[in-house]
């Protein structure tokens, strides 16, 4: 209940700065509202690159984790904070620019009537979808109905939506209850990075500069979901200890867990030179150049994974549980391209034994990455800018 009254006053709030700031004009400016960043920064750097005359205002969250520093042309803005005069000046450019680039759910969506003119473009954050979201989650029908009536309007603000594929378009015309027509068939602009030879070189030899132990050695992915109960208590499913005494000679383990939970293990000392904790590092997607097998669950990490073509293994521990409370988009076992373990034995000795399917992987890349051949970027700048000023 106070959590609905907290959420109803933001909103409320937002809504008053919001009609406010409409008495002024739309400028030829883009806001770039950002919980991750790498999709908006792609874009950006396309932007720059076809010398697309859009101003760009970076507004980001408080989970955030990149440096803006480097972005001396752009203005950047703490979004959702408590800082209050960043909060104003965020509602500013949210109510004045043509373009609005978002990357996740935003509850301010619910109040805002944009003017004629105004894209409002989702960005989501993953490039398919193994668990549900959005109105096909179970729990989204036992919020009440204010909180319903509130996501519907958040999503019908949804003007554009970027997608890789027909298969995630299909699976946001039910999570967000929206039409064909508003799809972006674009490309996901973060997975360019998989095409460009040159920067994977880059980012590969920087990763290896810091950590020369690995030179050698096989790398370990493992990117579990975050659950939510995991806040209050959290226990790592793997056991490290088994995984060190029968792969330490061959394989080095990465371990990619959600910030707020990283703070509760520390393992580095305890197996130094075999794992290693990425759980702060912000691009995922750099990790995967240097990585021989993913572990993961539910993770959609497995779609943009899949543009490399190597091994995968799933450890869904809590699948029943998981599919009951959150629910999965289709049959687990036939959607996931890899091998599926429940316990740590058994994930080592698929690791060891090294048997993957490449025709079922190159088919699962097919299916998830239909429209993200490198060009993704350049593909959404130009439909976005160039086709509205020509």
């Amino acid at each position: 209940m106070l959590r609905e009254v907290i959420i109803i006053s933001y909103l409320f709030l937002f809504q008053l700065l919001f009609m406010t700031f409409r008495i002024f004009p739309l400028r030829n400016k883009a806001s770039f509202i950002m919980s991750y960043g790498e999709n908006h920064f792609y874009i950006y750097e396309e932007m720059k690159k076809q010398n697309v005359d859009c101003e760009v205002v970076f507004l980001y969250k408080s989970t955030f984790k990149y440096e803006l520093d480097h972005y001396h042309n752009v203005k950047a803005y703490k979004f959702e904070t408590l800082n209050i005069l960043h909060m104003i000046k965020s509602v500013y450019h949210i109510a004045t620019s043509r373009y609005v680039m978002i990357d996740n759910y935003f509850g301010f969506l619910s109040t805002v009537n944009f003017r004629a003119g105004v894209t409002c473009v989702q960005l989501w954050h993953a490039a398919g979808a193994i668990k549900q979201f959005g109105l096909l989650t179970p729990s989204s029908q036992k919020r009440s109905r204010r909180a319903q009536q509130r996501f519907v309007r958040v999503y019908k603000n949804f003007h554009k939506v970027v997608i890789g594929s027909d298969a995630l378009a299909n699976v946001y015309i039910g999570a967000f209850g929206i039409a064909p027509e508003q799809m972006l068939r674009t490309g996901i602009p973060r997975t360019d990075l998989f095409f460009n030879q040159t920067q994977i070189e880059e980012i590969s030899s920087g990763i290896l500069k810091d950590n020369p132990d690995i030179i050698g050695k096989k790398v370990i992915l493992y990117t579990p979901t975050f659950r939510d109960k995991e806040l209050a208590e959290f226990s790592l499913q793997l056991d490290i200890e088994k995984m060190y005494q029968e792969l330490k000679d061959e394989y080095v383990l990465f371990i990619k867990l959600h910030p707020a939970i990283r703070n509760q293990i520390d393992l580095k000392d305890v197996y130094a030179g075999f794992v290693y904790d990425y759980s702060f590092y912000p691009n995922v997607n750099d990790l995967f150049l240097v990585t021989d097998i993913l572990v993961t669950d539910y993770s959609s990490t497995s779609f943009e994974f899949s543009l490399l073509k190597k091994p995968m293994i799933f450890f869904p521990y809590d699948l029943e549980r998981y599919r009951k409370k959150r629910g999965i988009i289709e049959d687990y076992h036939s959607l996931v391209p890899g091998p599926v373990v429940y316990t740590t034995k058994d994930l080592i000795q698929m690791i060891q034994k090294g048997s993957f399917d490449p025709e079922r992987i190159e088919a699962f890349c097919e299916k998830w990455n239909q429209y993200s051949r490198g060009a993704s970027s350049k593909n959404i700048v130009e439909a976005l800018f160039h086709t509205r000023n020509s």
